[in-house]
């Protein structure tokens, strides 16, 4: 009888709640090696409809929240790490359908270019039950080796401009790098890392306990080599083990054109060094865009507002706009009211994933002059009797002698 990948779909924390229980039993089970069941959506807080901007917000406020660096709670970084691997899989849309029709392993199986199940439902039904192969014929596996480096943020500044046409920025931190001496080993040069006596080399040790389901197998990172298989003898003297070492570090940060405030780029392997030559971790670039003088961003469009005399309102013009591409003319009719939209083509921000740009939307605002010299004045009001128009009488006496010779 078949057996649905969903069914091993557990909320978790049905499973945080197992994992302390059978820590009471002192078998060595952690969240991170029962995340593989746990409900992506829940992890993130999020509902099963949920958008991708949704997904997103609720990520990084999470993050903020677990992300070692400010969170120093025992099984932070584990839950943070899960974090990262639920919104790895629910922001790619290919990757979220196959997460919803065949589970955790699905999405990382066929994300892999392997079998939707990936010998994942194999290892779980191992887990639990023992044995070496699954309902699916899958072998268990190990997941010892080196541990992956952690990943790391940076916040960028951008110009208006910069991010509309795109640019290329240089971002500088400070983060754990490979060792110089030892490559990474960890080990004095000359010398080499000795396999795990504790392990034998897995990196992962497994206990066997018998419960009221029974045979139970559990298995986690070995307490002696930390899931590495190989232990130091000789530390290397400049990293003294680690394999590591802070240092400030250089990046170039490609800026597509047309990104926005808040985008987030991800620039592979750019992160933290892994322990022990574990791979690398994952640069994280917040970008945030300073606002025009003029412009404003409506998605790909821009706005602006074109400040208009009466006299160019009322008999129109011809005028030299100034646009991010350059100068440009703009036609102005007779007779344009306050609030009329011109729009200039293609003079927008570039479509971030397709071709071609958003508009520049010119928006009128008629100034009423507030100046007036006697002559204009009788050329307003003589333009007002002509039209029936009812305006107020004339300022006459010492006061309005005083502002015209003022003026």
């Amino acid at each position: 009888m078949g057996v649905s990948a969903t069914a091993w779909q557990f909320r978790a924390r049905d499973f945080r709640g197992f994992a302390e229980e059978l820590q009471n039993d002192d078998v060595a089970l952690t969240w991170s090696e029962l995340a593989l069941a746990a409900d992506y959506y829940q992890l993130l807080g999020v509902s099963r409809s949920a958008s991708a901007e949704e997904i997103k917000r609720a990520y990084r406020r999470q993050a903020r929240e677990l992300h070692p660096d400010t969170n120093a709670d025992a099984g932070a970084e584990d839950r943070f790490k899960e974090l990262g691997v639920a919104y790895e899989t629910l922001s790619d849309p290919q990757r979220r359908q196959r997460y919803d029709t065949y589970g955790p392993e699905g999405a990382r199986g066929a994300a892999a270019g392997g079998n939707p199940f990936g010998g994942g439902i194999g290892d779980i039904f191992d887990a639990f039950f023992g044995g070496g192969a699954g309902p699916f014929g899958a072998q268990s596996r190990t997941s010892g080796g080196p541990p992956r480096g952690a990943d790391m943020e940076i916040a960028l500044e951008l110009t208006f401009e910069e991010a509309v046409f795109g640019a290329t920025k240089q971002a500088s931190l400070r983060l754990p790098v490979t060792c110089a001496t030892c490559t990474g080993s960890g080990a004095r040069p000359g010398t080499a890392p000795v396999t795990c006596t504790e392990c034998g080399g897995a990196g992962q040790v497994r206990r066997v306990r018998q419960s009221i389901l029974g045979q139970m197998v559990t298995a986690g990172p070995c307490p002696r080599c930390g899931g590495v298989g190989l232990t130091v003898t000789d530390p290397c003297p400049d990293c003294r083990g680690e394999g590591r070492r802070t240092e400030s570090r250089t990046h170039e940060v490609v800026v597509p054109a047309g990104v926005d405030h808040g985008v987030t780029l991800r620039l592979g392997g750019k992160g933290a060094a892994g322990v022990h030559g574990g791979v690398d971790g994952d640069l994280y670039v917040h970008l945030r865009v300073r606002p025009h003088e003029r412009f404003e961003r409506d998605g790909a469009d821009l706005v602006d507002e074109l400040h208009l005399p009466v006299t160019q309102a009322a008999l129109g013009a011809r005028l030299s706009f100034e646009t991010l591409d350059g100068a440009e003319d703009l036609e102005i009719p007779a007779g344009t009211q306050t609030g009329q939209m011109f729009r200039l083509r293609g003079r927008g921000v570039p479509h971030l994933e397709g071709r071609g740009r958003g508009d520049l939307l010119v928006r009128v605002a008629v100034d009423t002059p507030t100046d007036l010299t006697p002559e204009e004045d009788e050329l307003l009001r003589r333009l007002a009797e002509g039209r029936g128009h009812q305006v107020a009488p004339p300022e006459n006496g010492l006061l309005s002698r005083i502002r015209s010779a003022f003026k």
